[in-house]
């Protein structure tokens, strides 16, 4: 069996736990938690996924992330691929969510944030490439070349809150 996800409605509700792969090919909406990673010095974390990944290979994002597990909160998700794809063991912040169309399948993105001051030390199969920029130099770059379309959506929405 492949990994299990919660199948959700319109208004993130659960209806039923289904394997991913079945949630994609037939467009289910699911949950995906996601952290925007800056570092001491505000810049945030851009990466490009790696080759063989099985969504948007090569693509550029500003989210690290997978799918919630069944039972998990967005909050515990968001922490747990942290370590998984940066082994980064840092606190997470709620900041907010969304239902993002524009990929795959259609997703809500619980989008958190984290603070991250220690070296990274990503996994080869999800990232290729990471580097930290400023908001202004995301700003320029985000829409040339691939880039995930929900990183892209997230970071607008990211970079236009208003701050607090």
């Amino acid at each position: 069996m492949g990994e299990l996800v919660e199948r959700v409605d319109e208004q993130d509700r659960v209806l039923e736990v289904v394997e991913r792969a079945e949630a994609v090919r037939r467009r289910w909406m699911h949950r995906i938690a996601t952290t925007i990673c800056r570092d001491p010095m505000g810049r945030i974390l851009v990466l490009r996924r790696a080759e063989g990944h099985v969504r948007f290979p090569g693509h550029y994002d500003v989210m690290v992330g997978g799918a919630v597990g069944v039972g998990e909160s967005y909050e515990a998700g968001a922490a747990r691929e942290l370590v998984e794809e940066l082994g980064a063991g840092v606190p997470v912040r709620f900041l907010f969510k969304f239902l993002c169309r524009d990929g795959i399948s259609p997703v809500w993105f619980g989008v958190h944030e984290a603070l991250i001051a220690e070296p990274l030390a990503a996994d080869p199969s999800e990232i290729a490439w990471h580097a930290w920029l400023t908001d202004l130099e995301l700003r320029k770059v985000v829409d040339r070349g691939p880039f995930v379309p929900g990183g892209r959506e997230a970071l607008r929405r990211y970079l236009g809150r208003p701050a607090h």
